[in-house]
C-alpha cells in the first residue's frame, strides 16, 4: 500500500534502481521502493538531483518542499497523467462565467463555513460557552447566497473567520492570546501552528488534484495566478476546519504543545524539529483515519475525502450532478 514519507534529516536523497535511497551525513543509508510511496515531504536540508525527479515523474510522485522553518517552499507537480481536454475546457469555462464562479465559490464557502460552526458546535457541547459565536457567524452564513461577486463573498468569509478565531481563546486551554491571524511571516505560536497544518491541508489538496483530471490552477475562489496551484487552495478552505483546525485544538488542549515547542527568539516563528515532527506524525494519523461514508455507505479515509472532494466538483463542472461540499455529519 502506498503512503506519504517525511524526510527531516539533512542528506542526499538519489534513486537506486527501483528504489529511492536517502543518506544521511552520517553515510546511513534508507532504501525506500518506489511503488510504495505515494508523496514524500521533505522537511530538511536535502541534496537531489534531477535523475531522482525523473524517477519521481516515471511514477507520478509528487514532492513537497518545506524549509527551516518549517514554512512551504513549493512542490514538484509531475506531468500529468489524467488529461481531459473536455473537462479542461469546461474547468475554464465555469472560471470565465461569473455566474458560474461564483456560484462553486459560494458553495465552497458554504461548506467552509458551515464546518467552522460545528466545530464551535463540537466545543459548545463540551462546557465551552461558544453560543455568541455561533449564532454570529449564523448570521453571516444567511448572506452568503447573496454575495454579488467574490469580493463581497470573500468579505463574509473574512469576517467569518475573525469571529471564529476569536473564539479559539475560549477553545484552547491555554493563554494564549489571539486576537487576529497573520501571515508571511506568523507573529506568535498560534498564526505559526495555523501557518503550518493549513499547508499540510493545501499539499494534501495538490496531492489529491494530481489523481484526477482537473487542472491544479483554474480556481473559484481563490483567484488564479501564477505560481500557486490555486484550486488546491479552494479544495483545502473546506476541510480546513476538520482537518488543520481541530488537529490544533487537540494539541494545545493535551499540552503537547506550548512555549518550549518555537524559537522564542524568533517571535514563535520557528518550530523546533521535534515539534515539527510530532505534528506531522498526528497529521498523518489523522489522515488515515477512516469513518463510515453516509453516502457510499463504506470506510473511507479523511484523505480519501478530499479526493471525493475532486470528483464531485469535477461532475458539477461537466453538468453531470451539482456540487454540494463536503459537511461535517457526525
Amino acid at each position: 500500500m502506498k503512503k506519504s514519507y517525511y524526510v527531516y534529516n539533512n542528506g542526499t536523497l538519489k534513486r537506486k534502481d527501483n528504489s529511492m535511497v536517502f543518506i544521511n551525513e552520517e553515510g546511513e543509508k534508507r532504501y525506500i521502493p518506489i511503488e510504495t510511496v505515494d508523496e514524500i515531504y521533505v522537511m530538511g536540508e536535502m541534496e537531489l538531483n534531477t535523475k531522482l525527479i525523473n524517477f519521481f515523474s516515471q511514477h507520478g510522485i509528487t514532492a513537497h518542499f518545506f524549509n527551516y522553518y518549517s514554512f512551504y517552499s513549493g512542490s514538484f507537480y509531475p506531468r500529468e497523467k489524467l488529461v481531459s481536454g473536455k473537462l479542461l475546457v469546461k474547468q475554464v469555462e465555469s472560471y470565465t462565467d461569473k455566474e458560474k464562479r461564483l456560484d462553486i465559490a459560494k458553495r465552497i464557502i458554504d461548506g467552509a463555513s458551515f464546518n467552522i460552526y460545528r466545530n464551535l458546535r463540537y466545543y459548545n457541547g463540551r462546557g465551552k460557552d461558544l453560543k455568541s459565536y455561533m449564532d454570529k457567524i449564523e448570521g453571516l452564513r444567511r448572506e452568503i447566497s447573496k454575495s454579488k461577486d467574490i469580493k463581497e463573498l470573500m468579505g463574509y468569509e473574512g469576517n467569518i473567520r475573525k469571529i471564529y478565531y476569536e473564539a479559539w481563546n475560549i477553545i484552547i486551554n491555554q493563554e494564549i492570546d489571539f486576537t487576529k491571524r497573520v501571515k508571511n511571516p506568523p507573529d506568535n505560536a498560534i498564526n505559526t501552528m495555523i501557518s503550518f497544518a493549513n499547508t499540510l491541508v493545501y499539499t494534501k489538496a495538490i496531492s489529491a488534484i494530481y489523481e484526477t483530471q482537473l487542472n491544479p490552477t483554474i480556481s473559484y475562489l481563490h483567484e488564479p495566478g501564477d505560481r500557486r496551484f490555486s484550486l488546491s487552495l479552494d479544495i483545502a478552505e473546506i476541510f480546513k476546519p476538520l482537518i488543520a483546525d481541530r488537529l490544533i485544538f487537540s494539541l494545545f488542549n493535551r499540552n503537547q504543545i506550548n512555549d518550549k515547542c518555537f524559537t522564542k527568539g524568533l517571535n514563535y516563528l520557528h518550530l523546533n524539529k521535534e515539534t515539527s515532527q510530532m505534528i506531522v506524525s498526528e497529521f498523518d494519523q489523522r489522515m488515515k483515519k477512516t469513518l463510515k461514508h453516509k453516502d457510499l455507505n463504506r470506510s473511507v479515509s479523511y484523505e480519501h475525502l478530499i479526493k471525493l472532494e475532486c470528483y464531485k466538483l469535477i461532475k458539477h463542472i461537466l453538468g453531470e450532478k451539482d456540487y454540494e461540499p463536503f459537511k461535517i455529519w457526525w
